[in-house]
């Protein structure tokens, strides 16, 4: 079972804040995605920015997203 994406913000250095459906904060760290493929187009700081959730998950501006359990797993606690 995995958890919801119910917010995310954009961070200074390609990190995400979400808040998941149990109300946890976490950090993800997307920079170690962003020599991958499409991920690439990231590195266009407007179009990082313009991340937004979509359904369960989140969704940037050229349609590209993430898998909501990568996100829960490879993020950290707000702290």
């Amino acid at each position: 079972m995995y958890l919801a994406v119910k917010d995310v913000k954009p961070l200074e250095n390609y990190y995400l804040l979400l808040k998941f459906e149990n109300d946890e904060e976490r950090v993800f760290d997307v920079k170690p995605y962003l020599e991958i493929g499409k991920f690439k187009e990231l590195k266009d700081e407007n179009l990082f920015k313009s991340v937004k959730v979509c359904f369960d998950s989140i969704e940037w501006a050229n349609q590209l997203d993430l898998d909501p359990e990568i996100l829960y797993e490879k993020s950290h606690n707000k702290t």
